[in-house]
């Protein structure tokens, strides 16, 4: 993970405009170099899996995966998650989260 690189605050939406780079772990969106998103938005799904959730920030849905989510999560938690943008061969790309905290939960 290059830390020189920004973690650009994005859409949902958004994110279906990035593009794969030469380098295996870089994305592009616009021209901008990124290998990390910022996203906020409401958790909508909490998986079978656990860390599995599906976040709608109101223009779209992504898949989040939280390694070691040590907090109980719940559907309706408006959150704020930074992670790896990952495209995935035959799946919806997914976020591999970082940082993950509850901005407001309204269940």
């Amino acid at each position: 993970m290059d830390y020189n690189l920004a973690a650009l605050k994005l859409f949902c939406g958004q994110l279906k405009d990035a593009r794969e780079t030469s380098s295996p772990s870089a994305m592009t969106f616009r021209g901008i170099l990124f290998q990390r998103a910022w996203l906020q938005g409401v958790l909508v799904s909490c998986g079978n899996n656990a860390g599995h959730f599906v976040l709608d920030d109101g223009t779209g849905v992504i898949d989040i995966f939280v390694m070691n989510a040590q907090h109980e999560w719940k559907i309706g938690m408006y959150v704020m998650v930074v992670g790896a943008f990952i495209l995935r061969i035959g799946e919806a790309p997914m976020i591999k989260v970082f940082c993950f905290d509850s901005i407001f939960c309204c269940a």
